[in-house]
Formats: C-alpha cells, sequence, structure tokens
C-alpha cells in the first residue's frame, strides 16, 4: 500500500506498508506528483508500517521517474516520517541531509503528535 492524502493547502500524508508492485507504484507516484503540483513551502507526513521491498518492477518504476520526483521535492521543505524500525527512522534523516532545502525528522509511530509539532513549528 502507497496511500497519498492531502492534508490541507500545503500538506500531504503518505503511507506506506506491505507490499508494494510496479503497477502500484506507478499509480502512487502519480498522485504524489498530482497532489504535489501547487504546493510551496509545504510539509509530508509519512507513516511507514511494516513493508516488504518492493519488487523489482515497482523499483524501477520509481527510477525511471527520479527527475520529476527530485523535481517534485523541491515543493516541500519539511518531512516527517513515523516509523517503529529504526533502520527507516536513520535512513530518513540521512536522506534530509543529502536533499538541499529538506528537513526530515523521524518520529516512533507512537509520538505522531510529537511528529505534527514539529511539521507545524517550522516557520
Amino acid at each position: 500500500m502507497f496511500k497519498v492524502v492531502s492534508n490541507g493547502p500545503n500538506r500531504l500524508d503518505i503511507e506506506f506498508g506491505g507490499k508494494i508492485d510496479s503497477n502500484e507504484m506507478k499509480a502512487a507516484l502519480d498522485d504524489l506528483v498530482e497532489k504535489s503540483k501547487n504546493i510551496k513551502h509545504g510539509k509530508m507526513l509519512y507513516r511507514v508500517g511494516e513493508f516488504d521491498f518492493p519488487t523489482l518492477g515497482a523499483i524501477g518504476v520509481e527510477l525511471s521517474r527520479l527527475p520529476e520526483l527530485f523535481k517534485l521535492i523541491r515543493n516541500f521543505d519539511r518531512a516527517a516520517v513515523l516509523s517503529e524500525k529504526k533502520w527507516v527512522q536513520k535512513i530518513s534523516e540521512i536522506e534530509g541531509a543529502l536533499i538541499p532545502g529538506l528537513e526530515i525528522k523521524a518520529f516512533n509511530l507512537d509520538n505522531e503528535e510529537e511528529a505534527e509539532t514539529w511539521l507545524d513549528s517550522h516557520t
């Protein structure tokens, strides 16, 4: 599952879990691109549940869209990642350090209120 939900004029909530194949990845990325079009100084809240690694086809779809995704990411200033997996949290924060202009902070799943406060504290 990869679900993208608009949550106000400059925020997206994204849920990720389960097994993702190429068709689901394509649909999810199409939805993400469409819902990100008019966002400026946006915020994202990722909920990463239990998941299997995407299929090779899904990874291929994502790789083929990297230029478009790099352009889209410039619409966002902050992302909070909720996950129980420490390695997901660590990778998320490393990714934030590598992407100019995007600050990423990871939280445990049960710290959603803290993540919301952090997202809203950006001025």
